[in-house]
């Protein structure tokens, strides 16, 4: 595809280097509450560090994402009797969003939440703990499913994750985002993030706030998540990819580099803006896909001794990467902020961080 028309897209490239490769204005800008926009499945996140025998005996990966299945209903009681369980707000947008507000800092509330809860102790536990984390979380309450859990099975630095979405699986569009007084705060964001596991749950959601993101030329941002997703969700993924500005996705056994320049040239709906495709390869340089030509990022080393955990560190460098979108910063910047992110996240337990972060 790139064959086709090199002259024009040569031009744009040097144009956009010139630039410094910022896809959206290229003056910095001051931030205001509600810029950047999250929707997904908001979790309480069970961790502890277990056994192998654990893993074997609910048929668990040691480094995996899925959806829990009748057979794991007792994993997470199991968990809390035998290990010593730590419990942190999580699912992955409300995660990335709660990242990219830590690295902003001030103002508060650039980053705003919707998802669903269920009316009990976990989900007054989610409110708070977003209130903490000085993002506007606007939640959909019901009681007809508990607040979603997920057990996050640690094993040295592998990370199985099993998520039970309960209430998170509940979201409906015309009980919360139809609503007026919603709708006003999708309209004021810039950047819209939505995780790929949310493609299970409201792809009309997904595709409403997709389209008015195309539409006013605004980003739209979505993250492949796990690969339970682009095997069993591929006609809800394929729905969504024209308005996709920005493409997060994990590692892969194939060539990265070339499906980096596949998912980059996918139709998409708006012209103006060409997609970005972002893949990351845990410990192995980040791959960057932009215009006809395909970028490598060295990630931050760490020593294997400094690991604590590396659940959250894909949602934490999604998090530093939007908090410098959103911004209006380079990219080369934002992929920067992103490995500081991911760095500092994967040395504490669960998607915790300090109270600032230390990001020149």
């Amino acid at each position: 595809m790139a064959s086709e028309e090199p002259k024009a897209k040569k031009q744009k490239l040097s144009e956009e280097e010139k630039k410094q490769e910022s896809p959206t204005k290229q003056t910095p800008v001051k931030l205001s509450p509600n810029s950047l926009f999250g929707m997904g499945n908001p979790l309480l996140d069970i961790c502890a560090v277990v056994d192998k025998d654990l893993l074997d005996k609910y048929n668990l990966k040691p480094n995996d994402q899925i959806l829990a299945e009748d057979k794991h209903k007792a994993l997470f009681e199991e968990m809390v009797k035998k290990f010593k369980v730590e419990y942190h707000a999580g699912g992955a947008t409300q995660n990335s969003i709660k990242v990219a507000q830590w690295m902003i800092q001030e103002p508060h509330n650039v980053g705003t939440f919707f998802g669903c809860i269920g009316k009990d102790k976990f989900g007054e536990i989610l409110k708070q703990k977003a209130k903490e984390a000085h993002i506007d979380a606007h939640y959909y309450e019901q009681n007809e499913e508990p607040t979603g859990t997920c057990a996050a099975c640690i094993t040295g630095d592998n990370r199985s994750l099993v998520a039970n979405l309960a209430a998170a699986n509940c979201y409906k569009k015309e009980k919360h985002l139809d609503l007026e007084e919603n709708w006003e705060l999708v309209k004021k964001a810039k950047v819209y993030y939505i995780a790929g596991f949310f493609l299970t749950v409201s792809l009309e959601s997904i595709l409403k706030v997709a389209k008015h993101a195309s539409e006013n030329n605004k980003l739209f941002c979505l993250n492949l998540s796990a690969p339970f997703i682009c095997q069993f969700f591929k006609d809800n993924l394929m729905q969504v990819m024209p308005y996709v500005d920005v493409l997060f996705g994990n590692e892969t056994t194939e060539d990265v580099k070339e499906i980096a320049k596949k998912a980059q040239a996918l139709p998409k709906v708006n012209t103006k803006r060409q997609r970005i495709v972002v893949l990351t390869q845990g410990k192995d340089e980040t791959v960057m896909a932009q215009s006809d030509k395909v970028l490598t990022f060295p990630v931050l080393k760490v020593e294997p001794k400094d690991i604590v955990d590396t659940n959250g560190a894909g949602d934490a460098f999604v998090g530093g990467f939007l908090s410098e979108l959103v911004q209006d910063k380079p990219l080369d910047q934002c992929v920067k902020a992103a490995h500081y992110s991911a760095n500092v996240i994967i040395r504490r337990a669960g998607c915790t961080f300090p109270e600032k972060p230390d990001f020149k």
